[in-house]
C-alpha cells in the first residue's frame, strides 16, 4: 500500500472515454487510512483533489491539475437479514457487473436489471445508477462515507443520499466532499421479476421464458446491452451521455400535437420523461461525426471517441447536439458525465 501519491500520472487508461491526459499526481486508495494520510498532509489537503471509481461517468477536457484518489477498496460480503430483505455489502472499488453477478452467484436476486453497467460500486448511489425499470434507490439501505472535513467516517440512509433522478447529495454542494467507501443493499427474500420495461418483457417472451430465474433476466438484460452499445474497451464512450429530459404534462401535450410520435413516459408526479435518445436521432446525429468524436450508429444516446477524440471534440459534438434538439423541440439535454 503506497501512501505517496505519484506525480505526473496518465489517465487514458483510467477513463472508459479513452481520453489522453494527465494528473498532477494520483494515488490509488485501497485503505481507508490513505484518506486520512492524504487530507492530514497540508500540501496535498489544500490540492485539487477528483475522487476517481471507474472512470465511466467523467469527461476530461484538459489535464487535471490536482490530485486523483483512485478508490480501489476491495471485498463483498451478504452481512445479514431479517424476515423481508437479504442484506448484502461492497466496498466501493468493486467492480459493479462483477458485483451483480456475484449476487447471483450467491442465489440472492434483485440486482440484475442493472447488470453491465459499468463503473464501479461507489458510484451507484452517487449517480443513482438506473436501467431496464430498476434504480439503485429501489435496493439501497445504506452506505459509508468517509468526511474529509473532520477525518471521520458516517453512515447514511436513503434519505440523507436525497436520491433523484442520476442524483444525489453526492452531487450537491453539501455532500460533494464526501468519499463513499461502501454500500450495502437490501434484496428481497420474496424475489419476483421487474419486468416493467417494455423491452425488457418483449426480449423474455421471444425467448419463450414465462417465468424467469433472477438470472434469466440477468442474461437478456445482458444481451440487450451488448446488442445495443459499445464496449469501452473496444470504443471509447461513458454510456449514456444525456440524461432523458423530464418536461411537464403542458409542454409535453404540446410537442406531441407537432410531434404525434414523440417518444415519452409519464411519471408519477405527472410529468413526462423524454426519450434523449429519440430527439438526438430525429435530429439526425446517429452515426454523425465532429472530429475523431461520434454518435454511435446503435443508440444515438451514446457519444464515442472513434480513436485518438480529444475532450474539446467530445465537447463540441455534445454541444452542437444541443443546439439542434432544443431549436427543434425547446428542450435542453443534460450531459450525465461530469466534465473535467
Amino acid at each position: 500500500m503506497s501512501s505517496q501519491p505519484t506525480p505526473d500520472f496518465p489517465l487514458q487508461s483510467l477513463n472508459t472515454f479513452g481520453i489522453a491526459a494527465r494528473a498532477r499526481a494520483y494515488l490509488r486508495v485501497t485503505e481507508r487510512e490513505q484518506l486520512l494520510g492524504v487530507f492530514a498532509d497540508p500540501i496535498w489537503a489544500a490540492s485539487p483533489k477528483l475522487v476517481l471509481g471507474g472512470g465511466s461517468n467523467f469527461l476530461l477536457t484538459q489535464d487535471y491539475p490536482g490530485l486523483i484518489l483512485h478508490i480501489a477498496l476491495q471485498g463483498r460480503e451478504v452481512v445479514g437479514g431479517d424476515a423481508d430483505f437479504h442484506y448484502v455489502r461492497a466496498a466501493a472499488g468493486e467492480n459493479w457487473h462483477d458485483f451483480v453477478q456475484w449476487t447471483l452467484a450467491q442465489g440472492i436476486g434483485g440486482l440484475e436489471n442493472l447488470s453491465l453497467i459499468p463503473g464501479t460500486v461507489g458510484a451507484a448511489p452517487i449517480q443513482n445508477i438506473g436501467a431496464y425499470g430498476l434504480e439503485t434507490k429501489d435496493v439501497f439501505h445504506c452506505l459509508t462515507a468517509f468526511d474529509p472535513a473532520s477525518g471521520s467516517t458516517r453512515e447514511m440512509g436513503a434519505a440523507e443520499c436525497r436520491f433523484a433522478y442520476r442524483d444525489s447529495v453526492f452531487k450537491q454542494d453539501d455532500g460533494r466532499r464526501l468519499i463513499v467507501l461502501d454500500v450495502t443493499f437490501a434484496l428481497p427474500k420474496a424475489w419476483r421479476p421487474n419486468l416493467r420495461y417494455a423491452e425488457l418483457a418483449q426480449a423474455l417472451v421471444e425467448q419463450g421464458i414465462a417465468e424467469p430465474s433472477a438470472r434469466q433476466v440477468a442474461d437478456t438484460v445482458i444481451a440487450i446491452r451488448r446488442r445495443k452499445l459499445p464496449d469501452p474497451a473496444v470504443i471509447g464512450n461513458a454510456g449514456s451521455f444525456f440524461k432523458n429530459p423530464v418536461v411537464g404534462g403542458a409542454q409535453c401535450a404540446a410537442l406531441l400535437e407537432r410531434f404525434p410520435a414523440l417518444v415519452h413516459h409519464a411519471q408519477p408526479d405527472g410529468t413526462q420523461k423524454l426519450a434523449a435518445g429519440w430527439l438526438i436521432d430525429q435530429c439526425g446525429w446517429k452515426g454523425r461525426s465532429l472530429g475523431a468524436a461520434g454518435v454511435y450508429p446503435k443508440q444515438a444516446l451514446v457519444l464515442v471517441n472513434n480513436g485518438g477524440a480529444t475532450g474539446a471534440e467530445v465537447v463540441a459534438l455534445a454541444e452542437a447536439i444541443q443546439a439542434d434538439v432544443q431549436a427543434r423541440y425547446g428542450v435542453l439535454l443534460e450531459p450525465e458525465p461530469v466534465f473535467i
